[in-house]
């Protein structure tokens, strides 16, 4: 059952899983002893070492007077962890934030209960902006937010001129829900790719989110209508990608590029093969990856004129995420989030079936 927790402001409370703290105190017991003990093991290990020293206790034991006893090295003890520790190991904080917290006394043990001040306010990092379409949420909670990202609308600001970015539209969302935090996307998507985004809130989200993105364990998935009639034996694109010298916006199939793999399903026939659906799984995120593939084999996708498309039937690349799969950071929960075609790829889909 994945754990469930209470917000409380900046605060989140949990039950602590009894397994993973008797684990956590089994592996780092107290070395303190008493002090007795490690006195009379020293002189037995004193003994051992030196046979004259034994013959001289004996002797004295004989004559009934006290020998001294060789005095013990200073023992440095190694204190048991802490209940507050115990339970930030157990429920995963990350060593730097975990002592970042201890240190501050925001991790706090009551009974089979933690509090850990995990959702401290940040600021946004954005300006907010409302729009009349608003936001589509397609799943939110206190640590995680997945929204659709529209065609047209870049995931944030590239440095140019002013303009509406899915960033702006975050921000205003947390302001109207009263969530104080920056604004993180995970991953990205090309400007006119449409598709859900995933956001981290708050330090611990965006340390688990991101580690699982440089582990390529975040799993997506895409739906493109692409140009041709794509064999069903097409089923890996495995070429690396680098930057195309004579175009600044464009990539390409280079032997000196990144490693980047794409694995490809024809899913329809369209219009007697001179059309494809095909659903794309990247186990890489280079830019324009899937277009760069697709074109590579030779099939560019129908509104992809940067590589090869014909924007007669459509007027962006048909290229849209169909699904985005990770692992929960507080929970470990496996989520998965579908996100519909939009209504101009479904438009274009149900003409040429």
């Amino acid at each position: 059952m994945a754990r469930s927790w209470t917000r409380r402001g900046e605060w989140i409370e949990t039950a602590l899983p009894a397994a993973k703290i008797e684990k956590e105190t089994a592996s780092n017991p107290s070395t303190v002893e008493p002090a007795e003990a490690q006195a009379h093991e020293y002189a037995v290990r004193g003994e051992a070492a030196n046979p004259e020293l034994a013959s001289a206790r004996e002797a004295s034991i004989a004559s009934a007077k006290p020998l001294p006893t060789p005095q013990a090295p200073a023992v440095s003890a190694k204190a048991a962890p802490t209940p507050e520790a115990l339970a930030a190991a157990a429920l995963g904080v990350p060593d730097k934030l975990a002592r970042r917290l201890l240190h501050a006394g925001e991790v706090q043990v009551r009974g089979g209960r933690a509090r850990l001040r995990l959702r401290p306010d940040e600021a946004l990092g954005f300006e907010p902006v409302w729009t009349e379409d608003g936001l589509e949420a397609l799943y939110e909670d206190d640590f995680c937010l997945v929204v659709h990202k529209p065609a047209g609308m870049p995931v944030h600001p590239d440095g140019g001129a002013k303009r509406l970015t899915l960033a702006n539209v975050v921000a205003a969302h947390y302001t109207l829900n009263g969530e104080a935090c920056a604004v993180h996307h995970v991953h990205r998507l090309d400007e006119y790719t449409s598709g859900p985004v995933l956001y981290a809130k708050g330090e611990f989200a965006r340390l688990a989110l991101d580690a699982q993105m440089r582990d390529k364990a975040i799993g997506r998935v895409y739906l493109a209508l692409a140009e041709g009639k794509v064999p069903r034996d097409l089923r890996v694109v495995d070429a690396p990608i680098g930057r195309d010298r004579h175009h600044n916006s464009r990539r390409r199939v280079s032997p000196g590029g990144q490693e980047a793999l794409t694995r490809v399903e024809l899913v329809q026939k369209l219009r007697s093969g001179q059309a494809s659906l095909v659903r794309l799984t990247l186990e890489t995120g280079r830019t324009h990856q899937i277009r760069v593939h697709m074109a590579h084999a030779g099939y560019p996708l129908i509104g992809d004129t940067l590589y090869g498309g014909s924007d007669s039937l459509l007027q962006r690349q048909a290229l849209h995420g169909e699904s985005l799969r990770f692992e929960h950071p507080f929970t470990g929960e496996k989520i998965e989030v579908a996100d519909p075609l939009p209504t101009d790829l479904q438009s274009l889909l149900d003409r040429l079936t």
